[in-house]
Parts: structure tokens; sequence; C-alpha cells
């Protein structure tokens, strides 16, 4: 992966992915104008920034998903995790993709 690219497989979601989907939850609920029940990370792939990037399909429910793209600050910055863009009504076999 080059430093600014976005890593090229999709990985299957970790722990660590679903802490930061939940972490941004809250705000994808309020710009949806809706709460989830389910709220699922499924894959992500990554972008090193000054910081991370996570692109996340999220499964939120039948055969719905969001894709989001959360921004993981460096460690001594001491931020929370970011929303920093997402697209809803997204297919179950759709791609990952920069956005």
């Amino acid at each position: 992966m080059l430093c600014g690219g976005l890593s090229r497989g999709s990985q299957a979601a970790t722990a660590e992915t679903q802490a930061l989907v939940q972490a941004v939850k809250a705000e994808v609920e309020a710009k949806e104008g809706r709460s989830f029940e389910v709220f699922n990370a499924v894959e992500f792939k990554t972008q090193i920034v000054a910081g991370m990037n996570y692109f996340v399909k999220v499964h939120t429910g039948d055969d719905r998903y969001h894709h989001l793209r959360i921004h993981k600050s460096l460690p001594h910055e001491n931020k929370p995790p970011a929303l920093t863009s997402y697209q809803s009504n997204k297919e179950k076999d759709e791609e990952l993709s920069y956005f």
C-alpha cells in the first residue's frame, strides 16, 4: 500500500473496526434521521494519511448497507474517531471504494 492510497483488498471486520463503527453510530443516525437496530461492520479497507482512514461496509438490517469513512487520528492527538463521510443505500456485494 502506498501512503495516501487505499488498500487493495477488503479485510473482514475486526473488533477494532466494530468499535470505530459504534463510535460514529449516533452521528450516522442523526444524519439519516433514524435509528439502526443492526449496525455491524462487515469488511473494511484502509488509507494511510495523517492517521488512518477506514472505509467500512456496515450492515444496517435486512439487505441494507452503508459505507462509512472514519478517520482515526494519530495516537498522540488523543482524538476520538470521526465520521468524515458516508454513503447509504449500498448493496451487499458492492465494493468499497474511495469516496
